[in-house]
């Protein structure tokens, strides 16, 4: 996963960690170990940096059960949690599909910041009621405002954060359809990201302050993912409304079982074209295997006239087709997922209807964004 890497399962989701994450846990743990130090003079060196490494872990476990939060409503509408990674700019929860509802979409999105704000409360409370004090207490107050910040900075209206999504659920909510929410919240988080990249620009420029460089990443963090989630909401729109099947190739490469080797090399292969993977069809039209032109090869050619197409081919799989019915849009998904590039194409009594290549799906959305001639 991006270079990512899996360090086990929590409640059943696998967990990840960016490389950028262990530069992130070594400078927050310096950070405050430091901190430590200068606030407690008392404190050995080594203690100091166990207590700042701890403070450290304690914060990502925090951003932990903000993604959990999403995570745990999303399994309870029935949605695939595919995994949580750690990265440079905290969390990710990666859900296997999108909300029904917009009031479902709301409740995933807001229950990340609803346990930051929940954790910070509770920290609160542990540090007032044990009156804790020295070390201890400056590492609850730590805890306690970073949770509030992650809650308050989650719920920045603009994508790709979570505030970005409960407004891409009121905007749904409002106007019933869900891709002008994304669109709506992508351009509010483009806006946040530019003012975000300004306040770290403009000291920069006139003060030669670095000191808000970090603002500067995070702009750039914001208007690449929103941009993203615009793009793929455009896309997503387009083919809201078609089937497997408005998107199959015409003059699929098709033949039939009973076909003998020699009659589908003459049609098929010798005539010129293209294809070098054949769809086979029993009498009833429905999908029984596929056959390549190299299986040829494994039949010697005296034999070709007496051989016939159904005894060389491979059985094919359900997994490996679509139903005909079946909305594009999951089709596209399925063939990124899958690292595919063609997927046959059946009806519901397994009668094939051809194939669907991910060219013919850019084709189509490209036909559908040309403006209609006057």
């Amino acid at each position: 996963m991006n270079g990512t890497i899996r360090v086990g399962n929590l409640f059943g989701i696998p967990f990840y960690i960016h490389p950028s994450w262990f530069l992130v846990l070594g400078l927050v743990t310096w950070s405050y170990s430091s901190g430590l130090a200068a606030q407690f003079p008392q404190l050995s060196a080594g203690l100091a940096l166990l207590l700042g490494l701890m403070t450290a872990l304690m914060l990502f476990a925090s951003v932990v059960a903000h993604e959990l939060g999403h995570s745990f409503v999303a399994i309870g509408q029935g949605i695939d949690v595919k995994s949580i990674t750690l990265f440079i700019f905290g969390g990710l929860a990666s859900l296997e599909k999108e909300s029904k509802t917009p009031g479902e979409a709301f409740w995933v999105a807001i229950a990340g910041p609803l346990v930051s704000l929940l954790l910070c409360g509770i920290v609160t409370a542990i540090g007032v009621t044990t009156t804790a004090s020295g070390p201890l207490a400056a590492i609850l107050g730590v805890l306690a405002s970073v949770n509030l910040a992650l809650a308050l900075f989650n719920l920045i209206p603009g994508l790709p954060l979570d505030g970005g999504n409960i407004l891409k659920a009121i905007v749904w909510k409002i106007t019933g359809n869900p891709y002008k929410g994304v669109t709506f919240a992508s351009r509010v988080g483009q806006i946040f990201g530019w003012v975000a990249i300004l306040s770290g620009v403009v000291p920069l420029l006139l003060f030669g302050n670095a000191g808000n460089f970090w603002n500067l990443l995070v702009g750039f963090f914001l208007l690449q993912n929103a941009g993203n989630s615009a793009q793929f909401a455009r896309v997503q729109e387009k083919l809201t409304g078609l089937t497997a099947e408005d998107a199959v190739t015409h003059d699929s490469p098709i033949v039939s079982a009973n076909l003998t080797l020699r009659e589908f090399a003459d049609e098929r292969v010798i005539s010129g074209q293209i294809w070098h993977r054949f769809l086979v069809t029993d009498d009833d039209g429905q999908l029984v295997g596929a056959i390549a032109v190299d299986n040829l090869r494994t039949i010697p050619t005296a034999l070709w006239s007496e051989t016939q197409v159904k005894e060389v081919m491979r059985p094919i799989t359900e997994s490996t087709t679509v139903q005909s019915d079946q909305p594009l849009l999951e089709v596209m998904q399925l063939l990124e997922q899958q690292r595919l590039s063609v997927l046959p194409v059946i009806r519901e009594n397994g009668v094939l209807v051809g194939i669907l290549e991910k060219a013919a799906i850019i084709q189509l959305l490209q036909s559908r964004t040309q403006p209609n001639p006057a």
